[in-house]
């Protein structure tokens, strides 16, 4: 009887795992023949560093302060807020405008997570659009950016949409605590400041193409590989036709285009550059960044963030998509998924827990 019992809970673990599958398959295929449709749906998000961080100090404090210490140090902070808050109402009684004249300076940080086709763009420009109306005088934007690089018309577009920044007049900080290479480096050139961690990864101001050619093995198994093209260099190379040396030529002759661009785009931004030394497709880790002048700070994201609680309103500004059924449904069934596969391990590994 327990053989039986346990091969059909087995069983129906089975069945539940399948489910799954079917259930996850199926919204994928619904989520591909929507995402363009749905891309741009979604809303920003606000959030109050000061206040986090303030609740996280309270925290700390409820441990490590003495209660009495603690209490009168509350609760003279509490009479500091009346104080104010009464000032305020007073500058209102006497028609007094004071949404700008009283209110602290403020930082706008935003995410940049750069991958080969700076898919977060489309975020970014969301988030400079709704930030860039409400920006006063003093205020600053900060973006913590991470990414290696990728296609060129991509990040040349990521780099127009910080440019936007810099053309309402706004400081901009750009912050790299891992790494700004390529084209990653060519969004943080745009900045006023570049911040760095000392072990950063930065550089890299060059220009990489590669791919594979099948030819010859075409070639060996009698396989006929025709490319029709209307103007000479409609293709230069090709991963399953012959190459030529004109082919080439001319493809090299366009990666150094594309290189000369690349070159005066980051010599218009940071003109001090010996940009002939740093642009030779070389990275450099932050110190060594900072004597190049690659970077103007050795500083991480959270130092930078922590040392303007004090004074300045600090807000993380985040666009987020908005997640259609197909897209709940999907997340649901890989995590139904994910626990089906831990219960059946599990269960041959007698139960055992790693």
């Amino acid at each position: 009887m327990e053989f039986i019992y346990e091969y059909g809970l087995f069983l129906a673990q089975a069945i539940t795992l399948v489910a799954a599958i079917l259930i996850l398959v199926a919204s994928l295929v619904s989520i591909g023949h929507r995402q363009r449709a749905d891309q741009h749906e979604g809303h920003i998000e606000i959030r109050d560093l000061n206040e986090k961080y303030r609740h996280i100090n309270e925290t700390v404090c409820d441990v490590v302060e003495d209660a009495d210490v603690l209490k009168m140090r509350r609760k003279a902070e509490k009479k500091e807020e009346k104080a104010k808050a009464k000032a305020t109402k007073k500058s209102l009684k006497k028609g007094e405008d004071t949404t700008v004249k009283d209110r602290r300076k403020r930082l706008y940080v935003m995410n940049f997570d750069g991958d080969m086709r700076a898919s977060a763009t489309d975020n970014l420009r969301e988030e400079i659009s709704a930030i860039l109306p409400q920006i006063s005088a003093g205020d600053e934007v900060l973006v913590n950016l991470e990414s290696p690089g990728g296609l060129v018309h991509s990040y040349g577009l990521a780099s127009s949409q910080l440019q936007r920044i810099k053309a309402a007049g706004v400081p901009l900080t750009v912050a790299v605590d891992k790494v700004a290479a390529s084209g990653g480096y060519m969004m943080a050139c745009v900045a006023d400041r570049i911040v760095a961690a000392p072990f950063a990864v930065l550089g890299s101001i060059g220009v990489l193409a590669q791919l594979p050619n099948f030819h010859r093995l075409l070639q060996k198994n009698d396989i006929d590989f025709e490319l029709l093209t209307a103007g000479e260099y409609k293709r230069t190379l090709t991963m399953f036709g012959e190459n030529t040396d004109k082919g080439r030529e001319k493809f090299l002759e366009e990666l150094e285009e594309t290189h000369t661009l690349f070159k005066s785009f980051v010599s218009a931004n940071r003109p001090s550059l010996d940009i002939a030394k740093v642009a030779t497709g070389e990275v450099w880790y932050g110190q060594n960044a900072l004597q190049e002048g690659l970077v103007d700070e050795l500083q991480t994201s959270d130092a930078l963030i922590q040392a303007r609680l004090k004074d300045w309103d600090v807000f993380d500004v985040r666009f987020v998509h908005k997640k259609n059924w197909q897209e709940k449904l999907g997340l649901a069934a890989e995590g139904a998924l994910e626990r089906s596969f831990l219960k059946i391990w599990q269960r041959a590994q007698g139960g055992k827990n790693y």
